[in-house]
């Protein structure tokens, strides 16, 4: 078994996280804190928990994926619906720097969970609420899921073939977008906090439909300075040429990359053709841009005539920049990944021993290391309460009464 990690190490060690969040994104942004040392609580309500728990893929009746987006937490179960509930959670609000929270807006407020209450109990907390759509505005009472983010953010449009109907990822790519800029988003407020002679708490307002949106960078201001509304370019490169995924005849997949004068020499000469390099057409990339088709005609005739070593030993010989287009196995036997540790082993309490991706991205002096995979509902209930004041007759009474 992978040795379990029990002190949490990294940068963020000695924070501590409470995360009443479902499903992926805000869960996904805790899970980062974790990563890197913070001391993450996961609370969720007795008997059902987060829905996360009940995703594919599945083994032995147990969800894969809750084991990695829940990795590093300690796990109590808590009624925040109820009075006593809603007074042990106001105990735990005032031992701990962080809340991350995804319900409606409102929803804790009705509970009498306002901001200016979790303040009163604790002046400089910060608290993350995540929404499909914000805490105003005519969308802010309905609920969403990343394809939701992804269609209403632009993301969706952009994607698929130019002739086929917008795609999906097979990934929540929203989810995710979202739990970065939640992670982020923390770390800004901490900074303050801590740079306040008041250290006064910070509310995060984060929308995941917006984080989807702030990805596109460049498509609002191409949209307001040029009218032109951005479409579906399948995986032709609109910036660089040439670019394009393509087959060897070995019925494998290549990504070929590189916008500057030097790599797309390079990238010539390993498909034996260095005088393209030399023609005037193709003196800029954007000139070359003009000429994507014919230039993408002469890599995928290259590409189709030769197996995906011979392609890749080609252009690692010539310096050019081309990548096999793995899947989850490759992934795993890739020499680049094994030796950077990028898949790791973690301890877990129902398969010993767990792989998932590493940490991201290291640090040298604080290094952070994965302590488990996530756990069953309500593991470590009893230790929480216990470190609340609370007797073992207490917190059974509690779980009688379904407050825990």
């Amino acid at each position: 078994m992978a040795a379990e990690q029990t002190t949490p190490t990294g940068p963020l060690a000695g924070l501590k996280v409470l995360d009443i969040a479902t499903i992926i994104a805000a869960p996904f942004a805790a899970a980062l804190m974790a990563d890197y040392g913070a001391e993450v609580l996961k609370v969720e309500l007795p008997g059902t928990g987060d829905g996360a728990r009940d995703f594919p893929p599945f083994k032995d009746g147990k969800s894969l994926w809750w084991k990695v987006i829940n990795r590093n937490k300690s796990f109590a179960t808590l009624d925040l619906r109820v009075e006593e509930g809603a007074d042990l959670f106001r105990r735990l609000v005032a031992e701990h720097d962080v809340l991350i929270e995804n319900f409606r807006p409102g929803t804790l407020d009705r509970w009498g969970l306002s901001r200016e209450e979790l303040w009163r109990i604790n002046p400089s907390l910060v608290i993350l609420r995540v929404t499909g759509f914000g805490q105003d505005g005519p969308y802010s009472r309905r609920p969403g899921f990343a394809r939701i983010f992804e269609a209403m953010g632009g993301l969706t449009y952009l994607t698929g073939d130019p002739q086929g109907e917008p795609m999906h990822s097979g990934y929540p790519l929203g989810d995710a977008i979202g739990g970065l800029f939640g992670a982020t988003s923390i770390l800004a407020a901490l900074f303050a906090v801590k740079n306040d002679p008041l250290r006064r708490g910070e509310e995060i307002d984060l929308s995941l439909t917006e984080a989807t949106l702030k990805l596109l960078e460049f498509l609002p201001i191409e949209y307001d300075q040029t009218g032109e509304v951005r479409e579906r370019a399948g995986n032709a490169n609109l910036y660089s040429a040439p670019a394009a995924v393509f087959a060897t005849n070995d019925g494998r997949w290549v990504s070929l990359s590189g916008s500057t004068n030097a790599v797309f020499a390079r990238n010539c000469r390993a498909i034996g053709r260095p005088e393209m390099a030399e023609d005037p057409r193709f003196a800029t990339n954007s000139e070359r841009l003009k000429y994507t088709h014919e230039l993408n005609q002469a890599f995928a005739d290259y590409f189709a005539s030769v197996p995906l070593d011979e392609a890749l030993a080609a252009f690692e010989e010539a310096g050019g920049t081309l990548a096999p287009v793995y899947a989850i196995d490759q992934i795993y036997r890739d020499p680049q990944m094994r030796a950077r540790d990028a898949i790791t082993r973690v301890a877990d309490d129902d398969f010993d021993v767990v792989r998932m991706q590493n940490v991201v991205p290291r640090f040298t002096t604080r290094r952070a290391r994965h302590r488990r995979a996530a756990g069953a509902l309500g593991r470590d209930t009893d230790q929480v309460l216990t470190g609340l004041g609370l007797s073992e007759e207490e917190i059974a009474r509690l779980r009688a009464a379904r407050v825990v």
